[in-house]
């Protein structure tokens, strides 16, 4: 595997990003231009209705999957927090959002500390803006 860092952080799942999107997309399309360019039909309005359907099925199913990822992070995240954090600090993990516990999930373990009191301190919530202040990389190959 290759090292992670947060150039290369982002997960693109072939099936799903380069097929089943494209395709589904085109589907809708077609089906709006078939509905559009041929006389109206109940069959036609059908299938417009489907093929929007299957593509709203597909976000939503990713959009389910990154939901749960982000609840496991949020969990394993304050615990590690736990572990990790000065006595000063504990008290204030409930202040960390979602979005700021899932982006220093890469710190480093002696890096953490300093870097969540820096979050907290500055009120960060930009994931990028957090990634991009970790120094020392803690990949997360097993991501959605």
């Amino acid at each position: 595997m290759t090292e992670q860092n947060f150039s290369n952080h982002t997960k693109i799942a072939p099936p799903f990003h380069y097929f089943a999107v494209p395709v589904f997309g085109l589907n809708f399309l077609w089906s709006c231009y078939r509905l559009k360019t041929s006389h109206f039909s109940l069959d036609g309005f059908v299938a417009v209705l489907t093929a929007f359907a299957l593509l709203l099925f597909i976000f939503l199913a990713r959009l389910f999957a990154l939901t749960v990822q982000d609840r496991v992070i949020r969990l394993e995240e304050r615990l590690r927090f736990q572990r990790l954090l000065p006595e000063d600090l504990k008290p204030r993990i409930d202040e960390f959002t979602v979005g700021q516990l899932a982006s220093l999930r890469f710190a480093c373990d002696t890096e953490l500390p300093a870097l969540a009191r820096k979050v907290l301190n500055a009120n960060l919530h930009d994931r990028k803006q957090i990634k991009r202040l970790v120094q020392n990389w803690k990949p997360d190959y097993l991501r959605v």
